[in-house]
């Protein structure tokens, strides 16, 4: 999840939450398995923790001190409108229990219908993150989110936001599930319309074997004054190995009022081990 902005721009942020579900528990593929497997394995340092690309999020953070990068290509399709943009996330965990995220879109083109293409930067998320480990896969977090409007006046709304995210993580066997419930206080509102957007979503992932893993997803929001939006994603994740994951994947909109189809594709990798 693209921080404060997944509920906004879709899939920014799943199918790779398998290649996470290995820095929690013992797992062919996971960091346990390869520290047991022999000290090579070990010493390429932690698994990378996978955010994108669904909406959930989950409650769990990245290995302490690891600089890790989600980078991939979004293209929504609604109706005559195309939008494709580059989201990233920048994530870094001071604690198990606390950590960083730094959020956006570094290229967007949008054209509505009949309306000239517009290009440029996105707007940027920045979000303090906390994380309650409760043993067996199970997790609780919660996200404070400000957006900044560094988009210019077409892409982006040209008003700050302020979001809060309830996050559960668990374990029912293989698979894993992460719901979110967030709240977001739009800087903008036209008349007749609420600040607050209410956003919900659940991703349920397992595993196919110890490279591959797959993600469905119901996400949608609610805002006083318009109507819901939702959608279901169905994504795969590849990890060939624990530090590195590729991702791909599609949502479809279930309500009129979400994009007809998004197509998405992603990787997840280390930057940096900075202590």
């Amino acid at each position: 999840m693209a921080p404060a902005l997944a509920q906004e721009a879709g899939p920014a942020a799943g199918a790779a939450e398998q290649a996470g579900q290995a820095a929690r528990e013992p797992a062919p593929g996971s960091v346990s398995g390869a520290a047991s497997g022999g000290a090579s394995d070990a010493a390429d340092g932690p698994p990378v923790l996978p955010y994108r690309p669904s909406v959930s999020s989950p409650a769990q953070l990245p290995a302490p001190g690891q600089l890790e990068l989600e980078l991939g290509g979004l293209v929504v399709r609604d109706g005559g409108a195309r939008r494709a943009s580059l989201p990233y996330t920048l994530k870094l965990a001071f604690t198990p229990e606390w950590g960083l995220l730094l959020g956006g879109e570094a290229w967007v083109s949008d054209r509505e219908d009949g309306a000239p293409r517009l290009r440029g930067v996105g707007d940027t998320a920045f979000v303090l993150k906390r994380a309650w480990l409760l043993g067996e896969g199970s997790a609780l977090g919660l996200e404070l989110g400000a957006k900044a409007p560094t988009a210019r006046d077409g892409i982006g709304s040209g008003r700050a936001d302020y979001s809060l995210n309830g996050i559960a993580s668990r374990d029912f066997g293989s698979v894993h599930m992460d719901a979110n419930l967030n709240f977001t206080r739009l800087g903008g509102a036209e008349p007749g319309l609420g600040r607050v957007q209410t956003g919900a979503s659940a991703s349920f992932s397992v595993p196919l074997d110890d490279k591959w893993g797959a993600t469905a997803e119901l996400s949608g929001t609610y805002r006083s004054g318009e109507p819901g939006t939702a959608q279901l994603l169905l994504a795969a994740a590849y990890s060939p190995h624990p530090r590195l994951t590729v991702d791909f994947g599609l949502a479809r909109g279930i309500t009129r009022a979400a994009p007809d189809w998004q197509f998405f594709s992603g990787i997840v990798l280390p930057l940096a081990k900075i202590w």
